[in-house]
């Protein structure tokens, strides 16, 4: 489970990470696409993308202290 909980706030964080500095660079990093599918896709987030990948950054980061406070017990 800690292995699970490890790569998925990984995974947030690396797309939040992404995601905002593909915003703050005006979105010439075509590499970081992908973070349009994921944030794009819901039309809630359309006008606040910068805001949405940094709480997927965040979340990311919560999921990790998570999964090392569950293997510490």
């Amino acid at each position: 489970m800690k292995k699970f909980l490890e790569l998925f706030g990984m995974a947030l964080l690396v797309v939040g990470g992404c995601g905002i500095l593909r915003e703050l660079t005006g979105g010439w990093f075509v590499f970081m696409g992908f973070t349009r599918a994921v944030v794009g896709s819901v039309p809630l987030l359309r006008d606040h993308q910068l805001w949405a990948h940094a709480a997927l950054a965040v979340a990311g980061l919560a999921v990790l202290v998570a999964a090392d406070r569950r293997g510490r017990a």
